[in-house]
Parts: C-alpha cells; structure tokens; sequence
C-alpha cells in the first residue's frame, strides 16, 4: 500500500465541480434505476386491474438476460445511495493526494463496485429460476410458500447478529478507514478498491436482499423498505443496533410463519 496523506483536509464536505458533477452522475442513475422499477411494476399492477391472468414466463436466454438486466438495475437503485459517500471520499483524498487521472479513478472505482452487484444479480437470477422450478415463487414473483418465507426471515435475521454482518458493516459504515487501509494507488488499484468495497456490501447486505423473494422482488414497497434499512444501517450513529433490531424482528415474523406452517 503506497503512502496516503490523510489530513482532516482531506476530508473537508467541500466540493468541487468535479465532485459536484460525480454526484450528479450518481443521482442520475439512481432516478433512472427507480423509473425503470417503477415503470416495470406499475405495467404488472395495470395488467393485474384489467383482469389479466399473471402466469409464469418460459424461461428462454432473452427472458434470462431481461430478469439479470432487472436485477441489476435494482440493486442500483437500491445500493448507489449508500456507497455514494465512499465514492466521493475517494475522489477528495484522490485529489488531496494530487494523483493522476482522478476521473478515471473515482470511475473505476465505482465500476468495480458495480461490478461485484452485478455478479451478485447474475446469481439472484439464478435463484430465481430455481424458485420458480421449485413451485415457491408465484407468477408476481414472491414467496407462496409459508414455510419457504419463514426460513428466509429466520436465516436473514440471524445473519443480522453474525461477526460476519458486523465484520462488513463495519467496513461500510467506516469510509475513510476503509481507504487508509485498503488504499492502493493507479487505475487498477481503484478498480480493485472498488471490487473490494463492493464485496464488503455484499456481505453486508446479501441477506437483506434475500427479503425480495419474501415480500416480492417487484413489490416497490419492500424494495424501497430495504433500501433506506441498508442505507440507515450504514449512516445512522445506531446503524449497527438498527441492523440487530431489524434482524430480532425478522426472526419472530419469521419464526411465527414456521410454526404456523408446521403446527
């Protein structure tokens, strides 16, 4: 790891135009994420009204590519608000540290989070699939089976108290620890930087998102619910016990739900 200044100056809430233009390039395909979702469930209500029968897509290679290409515009929408603030910091200390191509650095950066969400909606994807095999998910895409929701509440919550959660969250609640000690400098070091931060996300949020089988992966509420969860999580002063009281509750939904099936 290369030598990094670190001064408070480098972590001045000053902006400048560039950052300025970064956010808005943030912002932007957050909104447009959102439109797509919004847009997308909208027509399934619409149809649904005029009394159309929801039934279960085949499963060609085009319909596969549109589910991921869903996936992975949700996740955007969903993850982008939270990691916007390490992003900016890298670009500050980038700039506070005058490297080269800072640009192309707070891009890499970002696609290489973006990256491993990706690679993480290609396996949402993929469950999907094999929800829909199994007969567990219905034609709106969400859980109609019981005990199959119970499971994911009881696992989801658990995994809200593991080291495993606290371990990454607190990665992700800690942006300027995060660059001291996983800083590494040139465009491939952004990249992997980015790569890493977005695998600390993940670790921090894959069960989170599990929650979409349960509630339904286009139901607009449960997706904007979890959002502002993860993004609490990792903002708020009591992020970490906001985690753990949303992980107690999703255990006694989801206990409730295993004993209501198996009694």
């Amino acid at each position: 790891m290369s030598t990094l200044r670190t001064e408070p100056a480098t972590l001045s809430h000053r902006l400048d135009w560039m950052s300025v233009l970064t956010l808005a390039a943030l912002a932007a395909v957050v909104v447009l994420s959102w439109w797509y979702l919004v847009d997308m469930a909208t027509g399934m209500e619409v149809g649904m009204a005029m009394g159309g029968m929801m039934t279960f897509h085949p499963w060609t290679p085009a319909y596969a590519v549109a589910m991921g290409l869903m996936w992975s515009i949700m996740m955007m929408a969903m993850m982008l608000p939270s990691a916007t603030p390490m992003i900016l910091l890298y670009r500050r200390v980038a700039l506070h540290n005058r490297l080269p191509d800072i640009g192309l650095g707070t891009l890499l950066f970002a696609a290489g989070y973006v990256l491993i969400w990706l690679i993480f909606s290609i396996a949402a994807t993929a469950l999907q699939w094999a929800l829909e095999q199994w007969a567990i998910l219905s034609p709106m895409m969400r859980s109609q089976s019981g005990l199959f929701s119970g499971m994911v509440l009881v696992i989801a919550g658990l995994y809200q108290w593991s080291p495993w959660k606290k371990a990454c969250l607190a990665h992700c609640r800690g942006p300027a620890a995060f660059v001291i000690h996983h800083w590494r400098s040139g465009s491939s070091g952004a990249l992997h930087m980015g790569v890493t931060h977005g695998a600390y996300c993940v670790g921090c949020c894959w069960a989170l998102m599990a929650l979409l089988f349960v509630g339904g992966v286009m139901d607009l509420l449960v997706i904007a619910g979890l959002a502002v969860l993860v993004l609490l999580e990792k903002v708020l002063p009591g992020g970490d016990w906001l985690a753990r009281g949303a992980g107690a509750l999703a255990v006694l939904v989801g206990g409730w739900l295993l004993l209501g099936n198996l009694a």
